[in-house]
């Protein structure tokens, strides 16, 4: 499974690779596989579909602290950076 580590804990992710980048990034209770009809789509269109696990979501693991708007969106941050994109 691709997973990166952040400062607080590992966080899954999915990445269809293609050319032109989309990210989806779910709410509460869902996790990246809400995504995955999306992720084909475009996928199949050429484009590079990346979804992920946000902390506590999924195959994320669970973190006490952090679970607010500005540390998911580090993650992400953190989570496009590994990718390179």
């Amino acid at each position: 499974m691709p997973r990166i580590t952040t400062k607080t804990g590992r966080r899954f992710y999915k990445d269809w690779v293609g050319s032109t980048g989309v990210v989806f990034s779910h709410g509460w209770p869902l996790n990246a596989d809400a995504w995955d009809d999306q992720l084909f789509f475009f996928a199949s269109n050429g484009y590079r579909a990346i979804a992920h696990d946000r902390r506590g979501h999924g195959r994320s693991t669970q973190s006490f602290k952090g679970n607010d708007m500005n540390t998911y969106a580090d993650d992400l941050a953190a989570l496009v950076e590994e990718l390179d994109w």
